[in-house]
């Protein structure tokens, strides 16, 4: 026997479907005009670190940008601890304070990493574990740095980790290989230019994640 749908149900379909295109169109319109809130974390605290030239170099073409609103959560600036409690004492509570308020706000991250031991440091993901909600249908994106690999296998561990908090990790990323010998004493890259290219690429994809993302959590709260 074959089983047919019948024309109410098909109908109800179509119309439930056209229902939700015009609440999407309507949220994307009322969200379009507002630049996207991006968050970029500087993931190092180490002694003598690098990141602070890489972060410059991303955040002047962060800043270039009018559909971008930026706020930078350095971890050398908050010290979150590694033992993780549901009541947080007053002192963690205040530098949580320094950095939860920008996660929640953000539409988005680009996350700032080298490598250690062929992984990310600690600093980053004592931050990851301190936050769950602040993370939940966002895109991340990422930049690394280190030696010969760039940093990459830390990017390829933060992937699956921030797939658990239902984060959308960016394909593309930016690595800067050998990255001491790739910078002036001013931190101006010496060859920029396919650099800036894949930093366009990168901010590309996460603005349109970012966008769509926003746009339909205007329409259905994730996990509704």
């Amino acid at each position: 026997m074959t089983e047919t749908t019948s024309p109410s149900v098909t109908a109800e379909s179509a119309a439930s479907a056209a229902e939700l295109a015009a609440e999407f169109a309507a949220a994307s319109a009322s969200v379009a005009a507002a630049p996207l809130r991006v968050a970029v974390v500087i993931g190092s605290n180490r002694e003598g670190r690098f990141g602070p030239v890489v972060a410059e170099w991303l955040l002047a073409r962060v800043r270039e940008r009018t559909d971008l609103a930026v706020d930078v959560v350095d971890l050398a600036d908050a010290d979150l601890p590694t033992s993780l409690s549901f009541s947080p004492s007053d002192a963690v509570s205040a530098e949580l304070a320094k950095v939860t308020p920008k996660l929640a706000a953000a539409d988005a991250f680009v996350v700032l990493t080298p490598e250690y031991n062929h992984s990310y440091p600690a600093s980053l993901k004592s931050l990851i574990d301190w936050h769950g909600a602040e993370w939940q249908a966002k895109p991340v994106a990422f930049v690394s740095y280190g030696g010969l690999s760039g940093g990459l296998r830390a990017v390829e561990h933060l992937r699956p980790v921030l797939a658990e908090l239902h984060a959308v990790t960016i394909r593309d990323t930016v690595s800067f290989h050998n990255a001491g010998a790739l910078f002036d004493d001013a931190g101006n890259h010496r060859d920029p230019a396919s650099a800036d290219a894949a930093a366009k690429t990168l901010l590309d994809q996460l603005t349109w994640w970012a966008w769509a993302l926003r746009s339909a959590k205007e329409v259905r709260p994730y996990g509704s």
